[in-house]
């Protein structure tokens, strides 16, 4: 059986534990084993983590080992699959340039905090992920975020919505989903999910659950093909 691991922790504000219990739910509805932990110290264990087939990272802020970033982007790369929404993907660990990184992105700003009411634009492109999914409203946290340029971007929302500094600025679409590779490994964030009720809308929840499955894939492959890092191995500094 396909094994996930979820972790939870950092700010309360993002209810990471009601979060988790969302994540654990719909992994399980796809036949995985979902183990559950409350703690940064599991990724001190490169040869458990690097089991899963699928990892969800559900910390706002807080701080990780250098140790630590090093053994899930290593795992990652070997093939372990990497999802997570809002702060708890990508306003982690700010001071780890390694883990924004693989994840393609960090939060600077949500201009007006919560309850701003906002479009999700769905790229319609020849993903499968997004493939009859229309775009839709949400009213929650607006996330402005700066992106790596190498993400491959599924949907988009329209800022300014509230101005302040940035709005003179022209209009820019920033990315709302997107997905992105890391050695035989694959990525996925949605910026939706300030609160768990968000996660449980359909287009959102559509979304995630088309997510998991994608990233597994990556790990069904990779011990599918006998897939190993050689190929990415270098004796050069990388950050």
């Amino acid at each position: 059986m396909s094994k996930a691991i979820i972790i939870h922790g950092g700010w309360d504000g993002h209810e990471p534990v009601q979060v988790a219990g969302i994540f654990e739910k719909l992994l399980k509805e796809k036949g995985m084993e979902v183990e559950v932990y409350d703690n940064l110290e599991v990724l001190d264990d490169l040869d458990f983590i690097k089991d899963f087939h699928l990892f969800v990272p559900i910390w706002t802020m807080g701080k990780m080992t250098r140790e630590q970033s090093e053994n899930v982007s290593e795992a990652v790369a070997g093939g372990m699959g990497l999802i997570g929404c809002h702060g708890g993907m990508c306003d982690a660990f700010r001071e780890n340039v390694l883990w924004q990184f693989m994840t393609g992105g960090n939060w600077v700003s949500h201009p007006g905090g919560d309850g701003i009411t906002y479009e999700v634009n769905i790229k319609q492109s020849s993903s499968p992920l997004t493939e009859g999914i229309d775009d839709f409203q949400v009213c929650s946290e607006h996330y402005y975020l700066h992106v790596d340029p190498a993400v491959e971007v599924l949907a988009t929302t329209s800022f300014p919505q509230v101005d302040w500094y940035h709005s003179t600025n022209k209009k820019v679409d920033m990315p709302v989903v997107w997905t992105k590779r890391w050695g035989h490994g694959r990525v996925y964030y949605t910026a939706l999910g300030h609160h768990a009720d968000i996660l449980e809308i359909a287009p959102v929840s559509d979304l995630l659950k088309r997510g998991i499955d994608w990233v597994k894939e990556g790990k069904d492959i990779a011990l599918r093909d006998g897939l190993t890092l050689d190929a990415f191995r270098s004796d050069r500094p990388m950050y």
